[in-house]
């Protein structure tokens, strides 16, 4: 039996390809994604405006839309996208260079789509956690939850009768899960 070898990209090799279509780069191969539905559009803009609006008001660094690259392991390399992404200031560089980010974002934020299974995105938050991010938020929007995970196993589920507000990298924000989902 011949045993078939595929060759591992770079993350720099995935960026120079250009548009290739929604993807992510796990262990050296990409691999593609559907576009998000209506709802998971709906829900990362809608986060993403409330937490760039609290960063930029305070001066605490900078959040970065989906589909922006963050190498987050090497060789193979894997570069991942969160939904909406958070630098502290001290880590914004004073230029950003061509590219991918080197490094994980201190808060990944993942909105979860209907394809998604419960252990990908069990794997997905222990890579983020992994690579260094100090917060990874799974928002959930059909069932209106979101789950914090941070280093030590500390996870923290809030349902739409909830504010989150205990987020140390943001402090002074406050997220109001009722608010969120009804938009």
């Amino acid at each position: 039996m011949s045993q078939q070898l595929t060759k591992l990209v770079t993350a720099e090799e995935l960026f120079e390809m250009g548009d290739i279509g929604r993807c992510e780069l796990i262990k050296g191969e990409i691999i593609h994604m559907a576009p998000a539905s209506a709802e998971h559009g709906d829900v990362s803009a809608e986060l993403l405006r409330l937490i760039a609006n609290h960063v930029r008001a305070n001066q605490l660094g900078k959040v970065f839309a989906a589909e922006t690259g963050f190498v987050i392991a090497r060789n193979p390399d894997t570069t991942r996208a969160p939904d909406v992404a958070f630098l502290r200031k001290e880590r914004v560089p004073a230029k950003f260079k061509r590219g991918f980010f080197d490094g994980p974002p201190d808060l990944a934020v993942e909105v979860v789509s209907p394809s998604d299974t419960h252990s990908e995105l069990a794997a997905k938050v222990d890579e983020w956690l992994s690579a260094g991010t100090i917060s990874v938020w799974v928002v959930d929007p059909p069932n209106r939850t979101i789950e914090v995970s941070r280093a030590q196993n500390q996870i923290r589920r809030y349902s739409v009768r909830d504010i989150l507000n205990d987020e140390p990298l943001l402090p002074g924000f406050s997220l109001s899960l009722k608010d969120l989902f009804q938009t």
